[in-house]
């Protein structure tokens, strides 16, 4: 068997490769949105904010870097998960999301919609083979 550099796996904090760096949110439909916030508070000591909950932690390859993965509910029958019938819709954290898109787009992925910037970075949504909308979020 031949031997592996390990740091050969190891990302640099210069990577700028297209590609997920973590999970930005996790996001899943509710019948009952107001009473579902509240139970995650009361129960699970969750601090729920407009948007559900954040969660902040530190990049393990740029520990200078505070990261976020955003918990949300959304009202059952919400369109924000179209054209996915799913119950629930994953945010990834990426790097040089124009490169992604494009490299998507070369390996017949379907993307959604163009990418829209915000102060607080650029999204885009695609399909996974499963009819699962992803969302894509580089943070500014």
């Amino acid at each position: 068997m031949e031997e592996q550099d390990e740091t050969a796996k190891t990302p640099s904090a210069n990577d700028t490769n297209p590609k997920v760096t973590g999970i930005g949110g996790i996001f899943f439909f509710a019948e009952n949105l107001q009473q579902t916030k509240d139970w995650y508070a009361q129960h699970l000591g969750m601090e729920i904010n407009e948007w559900g909950a954040s969660f902040e932690s530190r990049d393990a390859n740029r520990p200078d870097q505070i990261t976020s993965l955003q918990w949300s509910p959304f009202e059952k029958g919400s369109d924000y998960f179209a054209p996915s019938t799913k119950e629930f819709m994953i945010n990834y954290r990426v790097q040089n999301i124009e490169a992604l898109v494009t490299k998507l787009q070369e390996n017949g992925v379907t993307i959604l919609d163009d990418i829209a910037s915000y102060d607080y970075g650029k999204f885009v949504h695609i399909l996974d083979p499963e009819g699962n909308k992803i969302e894509l979020w580089e943070p500014s």
